[in-house]
């Protein structure tokens, strides 16, 4: 891998959804070198901007990736000093439960469940955090009502060239559009590498950057469910199957002109890719898709098994394709 160290560090950073400080300000240092311009706004997304030469034949391309991982937020602490909690995201309770959990201030809890993990079904209303409090005014000293939480899940090797870490969705693609930054060769294109939040609450960031911002094409760079091994899904994902470029998802149908793009993209460079189609699930593509008065849209997406889970795996190589495939793109010249 290109910087296998930066991409380690962005997974083992704490930031659940809503509360992403800490990650924006992880990548506003290791960009800020780079960037022509850097913005903040409101929200809380950070703005990369590098200027095209234009000439009439440049684009405004709006790449986004999500820096927010799933967590929890506690919304009652029992007499006994158990943390009840709600979802922040979409957070599966069979991978959550017995899994480990850290505040921002440091306190670390175990996930279990009220009654059996089975009759739990997929309601995380019936799990609980429990940080060896024993009583709630003892919980009271380390926590209260509204913390948020999030997974942890220390990074590692596997065989073949495959990692598993927490929030691989989506530090994969802020790991991915640094390192194109970093690479950038210019181009007729203004290129917008946009660090969202709150996507796991509803693609909820990308929508005000792409109000300011007015992208003619509008990238989503995220993860993508595999479908290569025993699992609820079916598809054609497959770990190692070079980097998705996203057909459609129950979110968005992706512009025909930006998908064969990339297409000529990953022809012409010889960059290993997959096309993905997806039934259950959706990106930041969405918002960007109908911000303004509608902009065109694609994704390019790393295929993740166990994704939404403190163990989700993936192929380095899949990682590298999508650095090569963004900036492949971001020089293209396109003929709308």
């Amino acid at each position: 891998m290109r910087d296998e160290n930066l991409l380690k560090q962005l997974t083992q950073l704490w930031g659940v959804s809503g509360y992403e400080k800490e990650v924006a300000a992880f990548i506003e240092k290791e960009a800020a070198p780079y960037a022509d311009e850097i913005i903040k706004d409101a929200v809380g997304n950070l703005i990369v901007r590098k200027k095209g030469t234009g000439g009439g034949k440049g684009k405004r391309i709006m790449f986004a990736a999500h820096m927010d991982e799933i967590g929890f937020m506690v919304k009652k602490i029992e007499s006994d000093g158990r943390l009840r909690v709600c979802s922040l995201g979409w957070n599966w309770t069979g991978s959550a439960y017995n899994s480990r959990v850290r505040f921002r201030n440091g306190m670390t809890g175990v996930v279990s469940c009220q009654g059996t993990i089975e009759e739990a079904a997929n309601n995380s209303g019936k799990l609980y955090i429990d940080i060896g409090a024993t009583s709630k005014e003892d919980a009271l000293q380390y926590v209260n009502i509204g913390d948020p939480c999030g997974y942890m899940g220390e990074y590692l090797s596997l065989k073949n060239d495959r990692i598993c870490s927490k929030s691989l969705d989506n530090r994969i693609g802020c790991y991915q559009l640094l390192q194109a930054l970093k690479e950038h060769q210019g181009g007729p294109n203004d290129i917008y590498y946009v660090f969202c939040v709150q996507e796991e609450l509803g693609c909820r960031g990308s929508k005000p950057a792409a109000e300011r911002i007015r992208p003619d094409i509008g990238v989503a760079v995220d993860i993508s469910p595999a479908h290569d091994y025993p699992c609820d899904l079916e598809g054609s994902n497959e770990v190692d199957g070079g980097i998705g470029i996203k057909i459609c998802d129950p979110s968005v149908v992706c512009d025909e002109d930006v998908v064969q793009a990339m297409l000529a993209c990953c022809e012409e460079h010889q960059i290993p890719c997959q096309r993905e189609v997806i039934d259950k699930g959706g990106t930041d593509a969405s918002s960007m898709n109908l911000s303004g008065v509608g902009v065109r849209v694609g994704g390019i997406v790393v295929v993740t098994r166990y994704p939404h889970s403190q163990s989700a795996v993936v192929s380095k190589k899949d990682i590298e394709a999508g650095i090569d495939l963004i900036s492949a793109f971001s020089q293209y010249e396109f003929p709308f």
